[in-house]
C-alpha cells in the first residue's frame, strides 16, 4: 500500500513533464491524481494512527529518507490539493497555455509531497520544491504591470522564512538523532531547553506562508498579480502548507515551546482578523479584498490552534479546510467578473445581478460561506475558535472577543462588496456581461457541493480529524 503514496506524489511531478514535453492539456493526469487519492487513499475502516507508510534510504548520512505516511489529518488536504489541481488544469486548458498547466502540476506534486512527507529533510525540500513553480506562475502569467514585483516580493518573503524553518527542523533532527516525524511526535518531541526555540523558528518560517500579520504583506500582492488558477492555488493549497506545518510540524516537534509560545500567537492571531478585516473593509479591488480576507480566516485558524485544547485544534484543522474550499471558489468567481468586465475595481461592477444572475448568485454564496453562515463549511472553524478560546478562560476571553468582533466585521466587508457588485443598476463595465457557462457551473459545482456538505454534516470530518496523530 505503501506505493500508492510514491504515486500520488510521483504521477503529478511526472505529468508536469509529459504536459511541458508534449504541450498537452494535462488535465487527464490530474483527473488520475484527483482518482488515486480519493479511492487508494480513502480511510475506510482505517482507525486512528498512521494509515499507510513507505520507507526507502535515500542519503542515510545526512538522515535523508524517502519516507511518505498518512493519516487522517494529512489525507483531507492532500484530497484537496488534487481537486484544486484538476479544476485549475480544466481552468487553463480552455485558455491558458499548456506550460501553465505544467507549472500547475509540479505546484500540486510538491505540496503533495509535503503534506504526505514523514522526513524532515525530505519535508523541507518539497516545501522548498513548491516555491520555483509558484514564482513561475506568478512571474511569466500574472498581470504585466504588477507581476515582477509582485513575484519578487514573493520569492524573498518566502525564502526569509524558508531558511527560519529550515534552522528549526534541522536543529530538531540533531538533538532527537532522528528525521522521522512520526517518532518524534511519538517521543514527546524535542528537549524541553531547546522547545521554545525550535518552535519559534518553525512557528516565523510557517507564519510567512500562512500568512499571519505582520508577515502577510506578500499575499495581496501576488494574489493580485496572479492569474486565476496561480491566485486559486495561492489559497487552496500554499496557505495550507503554512498552517499544516504549524499544527504538525511546529507543534508536533516542540510541543513544549507551543505551549510556551500559546499567548504571544493568540495574540497576533487576534490581532491579525482585525487589521485584515478593517483593511477589507476600505478596499477598493475585488482579488485585493479576497486576498486580504485570508489573512483574517487563517488568524482564526492560528488562533484556533494557539489555545492547544482539542477543541480548538479540531476547529483550526476544520477551518484551514474550509477556507480551501471557499476561498478558492471565490477567486474563480473574481477571476471569470474580471475577464469578462476587464476591471476588478468594486465602484465600477454594479448591477451584476439584473446582468448575470447566475454568476451574482454563486458569488454571493461564496462570500456568505466565506463569512460563516450556519448551513455552510466556513461556520464551524469560526464559531469553535471563539468556543475553544472561552474555553481557555482568563485572558483568552479578550481574544474570543476579538475574534467575535472578527466574524462580525468579516460580516460587513463581504456585504459590502455584495452591495458594489451585484446591487445597484448595471455600471457600464457589467452592461451585456455574459452569463455563466455550462462549463463553469460544472468547474465550480465540486467546491459548492463540499462547501455545503461540509456545512451540513460536520462530524465525519471532524472525526477523521480527530484519528490523526498531533
Amino acid at each position: 500500500m505503501g506505493l500508492i503514496l510514491v504515486a500520488a506524489v510521483a504521477l503529478p511531478l511526472a505529468g508536469a513533464v509529459l504536459t511541458w514535453w508534449l504541450r498537452r492539456s494535462g488535465v487527464g493526469v490530474a483527473a488520475a491524481a484527483l482518482a488515486l487519492a480519493a479511492v487508494a487513499l480513502l480511510p475506510a475502516a482505517r482507525g486512528p494512527g498512521w494509515w499507510h507508510r513507505v520507507d526507502y534510504p535515500w542519503a542515510p548520512s545526512i538522515k535523508l529518507d524517502f519516507a511518505l505516511t498518512v493519516d487522517g489529518v494529512s489525507w483531507p488536504l492532500a484530497l484537496l490539493t488534487a481537486l484544486l489541481g484538476l479544476l485549475c488544469c480544466i481552468h487553463n486548458a480552455r485558455t491558458g497555455p499548456p506550460v501553465l498547466t505544467a507549472l500547475l502540476l509540479a505546484v500540486q506534486g510538491a505540496s503533495t509531497a509535503v503534506f504526505l512527507a514523514d522526513n524532515l529533510i525530505l519535508f523541507f525540500i518539497a516545501f522548498e520544491a513548491v516555491l520555483l513553480p509558484m514564482w513561475a506562475v506568478v512571474y511569466r502569467y500574472g498581470d504585466p504591470a504588477t507581476r515582477r514585483h509582485a513575484a519578487a516580493k514573493f520569492a524573498l518573503f518566502t525564502v526569509a522564512g524558508s531558511l527560519l524553518m529550515a534552522t528549526g527542523l534541522f536543529a530538531a533532527a540533531a538533538d532527537t538523532g532522528t528525521a522521522s516525524l512520526a517518532q518524534i511526535i511519538a517521543a514527546g518531541g524535542v528537549d524541553r531547553d531547546l522547545s521554545l526555540a525550535v518552535f519559534t523558528l518553525l512557528a516565523l518560517g510557517f507564519a510567512v506562508k500562512a500568512p499571519l500579520w505582520p508577515l502577510h504583506s506578500w499575499l495581496p500582492d501576488a494574489h493580485t498579480a496572479a492569474p486565476t488558477v496561480g491566485s486559486v492555488l495561492l489559497a487552496g493549497v500554499l496557505l495550507k502548507l503554512g498552517t499544516y506545518g504549524l499544527i504538525r510540524v511546529a507543534g508536533g516537534l516542540a510541543p513544549d515551546g507551543a505551549a510556551e509560545a500559546a499567548g504571544a500567537l493568540g495574540v497576533l492571531a487576534a490581532i491579525g482578523i482585525i487589521v485584515a478585516s478593517l483593511v477589507c473593509l476600505g478596499q477598493g479591488e475585488i482579488k485585493r479584498l479576497i486576498a486580504y480576507s485570508s489573512v483574517g480566516h487563517m488568524g482564526f485558524v492560528v488562533l484556533a490552534f494557539a489555545t492547544g485544547t482539542e477543541a480548538g485544534v479540531r476547529a483550526a484543522l476544520f477551518a484551514n479546510l474550509a477556507h480551501g474550499l471557499i476561498t478558492p471558489l471565490l477567486f474563480f468567481l473574481a477571476g471569470a467578473l474580471k475577464d469578462r468586465t476587464r476591471t476588478g475595481l468594486l465602484a465600477e461592477l454594479g448591477g451584476l445581478r439584473l446582468a448575470a444572475p447566475a454568476l451574482a448568485g454563486l458569488l454571493g454564496f461564496a462570500s456568505l460561506a466565506s463569512l460563516g453562515l450556519p448551513g455552510l463549511a466556513g461556520f464551524w472553524g469560526e464559531a469553535f475558535t471563539v468556543y475553544a478560546a472561552v474555553e481557555r478562560g482568563g485572558a483568552w476571553f479578550a481574544l474570543a472577543a476579538a475574534a467575535a468582533l472578527g466574524a462580525f466585521l468579516t460580516a460587513a466587508y463581504l456585504l459590502r462588496m455584495l452591495k458594489h457588485v451585484s446591487h445597484g443598476p448595471p455600471a457600464p463595465a457589467v452592461e451585456g456581461v455574459a452569463g455563466t457557462s455550462r462549463t463553469e457551473i460544472a468547474l465550480w459545482s465540486p467546491l459548492v457541493a463540499a462547501t455545503l456538505a461540509l456545512g451540513l454534516a460536520p462530524g465525519p470530518l471532524l472525526d477523521l480529524f480527530a484519528t490523526g496523530v498531533l
